[in-house]
């Protein structure tokens, strides 16, 4: 019976949708981590002081490496299970990718030097640095994400396979992702994910912060940003759930136009839409509670699960339910989807047995994030750092 439900477990199928599962999961925490990004790029608007600025410098600075790796190994567990996508986005659309990681870079960067004595750039420039970052990196991981719904100009042919150097993708236009931009859908995304991170951001700073005046302007600045965010989502979804999408005959394999396919994948998979309810009411309880309570901080908690639940939940309908999750608009057929874009059995099998570790990584994550925030930053922390603060 045992040996029944082992085959069972590690058929193709289940790893495939296993390894997507698992990715979107990186992809929807990624989503939450951007708060560094959304953080930095409120520095000037909640701080209006020198002291101010640099509590959030250092507040963001205490977290930065997560968003840093979580980012790259979201990019590593898409090469390890689904390597077409990776060859294809990450190899045709470079210079959209290229642009997320050196602003990501920039970000490395300018967290090391921008408080160093006698930096080659200075303080402003480092500062300026960090606000791209957070300005451009949701936009474009936004954007990015949102061609899963509305499709991206490349053609595959895996009869190249049999060449001796196969190019199996490449783009069909000189743009190589920049053409993202020009879809306003994908544009809608990205800022309504740049607002997310803003809101966030402040949540963070409430709960982070042993400040009055600071976090006064951090519940202020959570009106706009929610307010522009909902608008941007908002349109985003209903969009999405009324429009076509590229569903996949299970059969065939064949590409095709569905009417309302992302609503229909909704319907199908209750247990998705219920992730994806729950996640919207804990983003806005997040938030609400945190503008209706004065003495609450822990908003950040709440919103942050609650986008990690949102992401997910919409990552599964892009890729689950016979959907291809990264569709071409030039070439319906070059569509990838879970099934013709994976890696071989054993690499997912060898990857599943890996992942038994991720509990234990998320475990000690944990606890380097409450080793770390074991109390509220304040200015007497900054002092007792001296030159080692951001």
């Amino acid at each position: 019976m045992l040996d029944l439900i082992y085959i069972r477990i590690m058929t193709y199928t289940f790893l495939q949708h296993y390894w997507w599962f698992i990715v979107s999961l990186l992809g929807a925490i990624l989503v939450f981590l951007l708060f560094v990004q959304g953080g930095n790029t409120l520095l000037y608007c909640l701080g209006k002081t020198e002291r101010q600025r640099r509590l959030i410098m250092n507040a963001t600075g205490r977290k930065w490496e997560f968003t840093f790796t979580t980012l790259v190994t979201f990019g590593g567990g898409f090469f390890a299970s689904f390597p077409l996508f990776y060859s294809t986005s990450f190899g045709g659309a470079y210079w959209l990718w290229m642009i997320i990681l050196f602003t990501f870079v920039l970000q490395a960067v300018s967290y090391e030097f921008q408080s160093k004595a006698g930096n080659l750039l200075g303080q402003k420039t480092y500062r300026a640095f960090l606000i791209l970052n957070g300005v451009v990196g949701p936009v474009l991981l936004g954007g990015a994400v949102a061609t899963f719904f509305t499709g991206s100009a490349f053609y595959v042919d895996k009869g190249n396979l049999t060449e001796a150097m196969p190019v199996i993708s490449h783009w069909a236009n000189g743009w190589h992702g920049l053409d993202a931009l020009a879809n306003i859908w994908n544009v809608i995304l990205g800022l309504a994910v740049f607002f997310l991170a803003r809101i966030l951001g402040a949540l963070y700073f409430i709960n982070n912060i042993d400040e009055a005046d600071l976090v006064a302007h951090s519940r202020r600045a959570l009106w706009g940003n929610t307010a522009l965010f909902l608008v941007f989502f908002l349109a985003f979804l209903v969009r999405t759930l009324v429009a076509d999408g590229f569903a996949v005959n299970p059969d065939t394999g064949e590409i095709y136009m569905e009417p309302y396919k992302y609503l229909h994948n909704f319907l199908a998979m209750p247990a998705v839409l219920i992730l994806f309810l729950v996640g919207v009411v804990g983003v806005l309880w997040g938030i609400i509670r945190t503008l209706w309570k004065p003495g609450f901080d822990k908003g950040i908690w709440w919103a942050g699960i609650g986008t990690v639940l949102t992401v997910l939940a919409l990552l599964l309908v892009a890729g689950y339910n016979n959907t291809a999750y990264y569709p071409s608009s030039v070439d319906l057929q070059s569509s990838l989807t879970i099934e013709n874009s994976s890696s071989s059995p054993f690499t997912l099998k060898v990857m599943a047995y890996v992942s038994i570790l991720v509990p234990f990584v998320l475990a000690y994550i944990i606890y380097a994030w409450r080793s770390i925030n074991n109390r509220k930053l304040d200015v007497q922390e900054l002092e007792e750092k001296g030159e080692h603060a951001y």
